[in-house]
């Protein structure tokens, strides 16, 4: 199976050795970002939940409603965690392919 072909428009890319280096960083920086994001997302997710149970008058449904938010904020946690392993592999080996050594930080 080929690649799609777009009328009128040439996909000619030249991207060499070192430019692929700098994309594939590039590339796990973003992601990085974006797990960060998710992270600040997640503690004003917490916030909001602990500040809208401050305001309520009736405190009846209080420990289960912060287990709910808890659970969901593990679930992600957890998943960004799983993500964060793999950007560190994925570091790892560009670095590795471009020749780089890893330091070790117990030798320090």
């Amino acid at each position: 199976m080929g690649f799609p072909n777009v009328p009128h428009i040439k996909p000619e890319i030249h991207v060499d050795r070192d430019d692929a280096f700098d994309l594939l960083l590039m590339s796990i920086a973003l992601e990085e970002l974006s797990l960060a994001h998710i992270l600040n997302a997640e503690g004003e997710k917490i916030q909001f939940a602990l500040e809208a149970l401050q305001r309520r008058k009736m405190k009846e449904h209080v420990i289960d409603d912060l287990l709910k938010v808890n659970r969901s904020v593990n679930s992600v946690l957890r998943n960004v965690i799983k993500e964060e392993m793999l950007l560190q592999f994925k570091q790892e080996n560009v670095l590795d392919v471009m020749g780089y050594e890893e330091e070790d930080d117990d030798e320090g």
